[in-house]
């Protein structure tokens, strides 16, 4: 298959079959247990099979349908254990593999993006891809220097396949979402749609991912490979050596390495808005590479992918965040109903009870009330129970919430970083990190 699938019909009949062999193998599975099967066994094949299916046409689709997918990855440490289970492999794989490209296609946008005289820039180009991700893959290559380089090349047609999938995900998005218990599809399906088109701009994502790597080229502990050449539909950089990304990490790394790269995963997060201005806004793991030291120890941590950043004017996370998980860890619940009210989280006309609101916003907020928290399934898990359980006094708090437009991207890297750490189970000084990154959140002086 030379690109991704071109026929709008076929790739939403292939969306559209996952609720139906979901409800397949329900029925099939209520068969069993009439004739004697343990129900949990029954319920875990079920889930087991209906998780292959799913993120098998995820990776096979490539486009929105893959970019939903790893959006969906990084919530997997907030299902419950029986349910997450099963999916845990598969959603590992999607975070970093993907059917691939024919090379002949690669070669042919290379031609048409860089000019017919590319391999006298580009002098050496493996044939097999080393990754594939949602809307391109990434081949390794020599440029003329000598350097070393990574090749991200966009599949043909990648942007209709894109807002056809997405379009299709929104639709389908109640069909879905027994799939995928306790997850609210819609909202996730959205934020993806929100920001497709950016991803898709090669030169913007290659400005933004200069700015990176000029601010943190010194750095003992971040790696940002810097941009070589550019087109619409080829990104080069320098090539990140690496042995595997988080998501390696997460399925069998060592205590030692949990920590030391998720502290580095959370410094990152935090430092880059200082640095830069900009906040890398794609937090899932296959997106940060692990670089052992020559000993084989934990070292610096890669960071790849900056096609989803969030711009902020105020080259900074904004004052008001910190401040106000700082009024919120300090449990001053009056102070920061205020604050909420002027951010404009808070509508003039909604009421809320301050200690609702706190118990509401605590697993945002927990992680910084200690010197050193460690995350893990278990937490999130319980915090994510919690929240989606009607029974909660807290449970309504959300729909009374508002999120302005300049904090959705930051909510959701925040979110999905919390979500990542807590795959790790790391231990980090979350704390220290906000005081030195985080603007208004260390105590006022005077």
């Amino acid at each position: 298959m030379a690109d991704l699938p071109r026929s709008a019909a076929a790739r939403t009949a292939r969306l559209a079959a996952l609720p139906l062999g979901y409800a397949g193998r329900t029925a099939l599975g209520f068969g069993k247990r009439l004739g004697g099967a343990p129900a949990e066994a029954v319920m875990s094949e079920i889930q087991q099979r209906t998780a292959e299916q799913l993120f098998r046409t995820l990776g096979e689709l490539k486009g929105g349908a893959m970019k939903f997918g790893q959006a969906l990855s990084i919530l997997e440490a907030a299902l419950p254990e029986e349910m997450a289970a099963p999916y845990r492999e598969h959603l590992t794989k999607l975070q970093d593999s993907a059917p691939p490209m024919p090379t002949q296609t690669v070669r042919d946008i290379l031609a048409a993006d860089l000019g017919p005289d590319w391999k006298t820039r580009l002098v050496w180009l493996d044939g097999g891809p080393t990754a594939a991700a949602s809307i391109g893959q990434v081949h390794k290559g020599r440029w003329h220097d000598g350097r070393e380089v990574a090749v991200k090349v966009q599949y043909p047609n990648a942007g209709e396949a894109l807002e056809s999938d997405l379009k299709t995900l929104a639709r389908a998005a109640r069909t879905i979402g027994p799939l995928i218990p306790g997850v609210d599809i819609k909202p996730l399906i959205e934020e993806v749609q929100a920001r497709a088109k950016e991803e898709l701009d090669y030169e913007l994502e290659a400005e933004a991912q200069r700015e990176f790597a000029a601010a943190f080229r010194d750095d003992p502990d971040i790696d940002v490979p810097d941009v070589v050449a550019v087109g619409r539909r080829v990104l080069i950089t320098e090539w990140l050596e690496s042995p595997g990304s988080l998501a390696s990490v997460i399925e069998s790394g060592t205590p030692e390495e949990r920590d030391h790269y998720g502290e580095l995963y959370v410094r990152f997060l935090f430092s880059g808005p200082a640095r830069t201005g900009l906040l890398h806004a794609d937090p899932h793991p296959g997106n940060y590479r692990i670089i052992p030291n020559a000993d084989g120890s934990p070292g610096r941590l890669g960071v790849l992918d900056y096609g989803a950043v969030a711009r902020l004017p105020q080259r900074g996370l904004p004052e008001p965040l910190g401040r106000l998980v700082r009024l919120c860890a300090a449990g001053d619940g009056e102070a920061l109903i205020a604050g909420l009210r002027e951010e404009g989280f808070l509508k003039d006309r909604i009421h809320l009870d301050p200690q609702l609101l706190m118990d509401y916003l605590s697993p945002l907020v927990e992680p910084s009330q200690v010197e050193r928290f460690r995350f893990s399934r278990a937490w999130m898990r319980e915090q994510f129970q919690r929240l989606n359980d009607p029974k909660d006094p807290s449970y309504t708090i959300s729909i009374k919430l508002n999120l302005p437009p300049s904090y959705v991207l930051i909510h959701r890297t925040w979110i999905g970083g919390v979500g990542v750490m807590s795959q790790l189970e790391a231990e980090a000084p979350f704390r220290a990190i906000m005081a030195e990154f985080v603007p208004g959140f260390a105590e006022p002086v005077g």
